[in-house]
């Protein structure tokens, strides 16, 4: 085997931008077996049993604006019991892409960068007149499978680790709070 990886790429995710017409492009994506397997190997999830995502692009200050809905259903082990715990996923999608990736130069070292976390979201970069929508459906589907799973009914004191926080070890500040009063002694 050798020691560079293939990126994984979904069938049919491209859209070129030159030839797009005025009031936009419909995409529809229906991942197959193979690739909801490569997927799902890629995510560390024990399968992905759906994978459909319905999109609109339109031309947008000289790139597209993507929005559309992501539908999967996935399984992966509970991390309480690992018994195969299913999540139905529906996730909105709103995503800007303008052409060209390069960062201009961003100033002297040291410059103070005005950030706007109210702002709208930074947008997603594509080279020549071809946009890949493979990493906005991976990206989507990642944020939203859930990252601790349980089956219905599960908890962590199932595991025995529910009373862990009154066996924690002594925190620095207690610690540092007997050495100010000069006492060597645990309350």
């Amino acid at each position: 085997m050798s020691g560079t990886h293939e990126r994984w790429r979904l069938k049919d995710a491209s859209i070129r931008i030159d030839s797009m017409p005025v009031d936009g492009r419909d995409v529809r994506l229906v991942a197959d077996e193979e690739d909801r397997a490569q997927l799902a190997a890629q995510l560390d999830l024990t399968s992905i049993k759906r994978l459909e995502v319905a999109l609109h692009a339109v031309k947008f200050r000289g790139g597209i604006r993507v929005t559309g809905r992501l539908d999967a259903a996935v399984e992966q082990p509970s991390v309480v019991s690992f018994v195969p715990v299913r999540q139905v996923i529906s996730e909105p999608i709103d995503r800007v892409f303008l052409p060209g990736g390069e960062k201009l130069y961003a100033g002297e070292a040291g410059a103070e960068i005005f950030v706007d976390l109210d702002g709208d979201d930074v947008p997603d970069h594509f080279e020549g007149n071809e946009a890949d929508l493979t990493d906005l459906v991976v990206e989507t589907l990642s944020l939203a499978i859930d990252p601790y799973p349980r089956a219905e009914g599960e908890s962590l004191e199932d595991l025995g680790i529910a009373g862990a926080a009154d066996d924690a070890p002594e925190s620095p500040f207690a610690a540092l709070r007997r050495l100010k009063s000069g006492s060597d002694e645990t309350s």
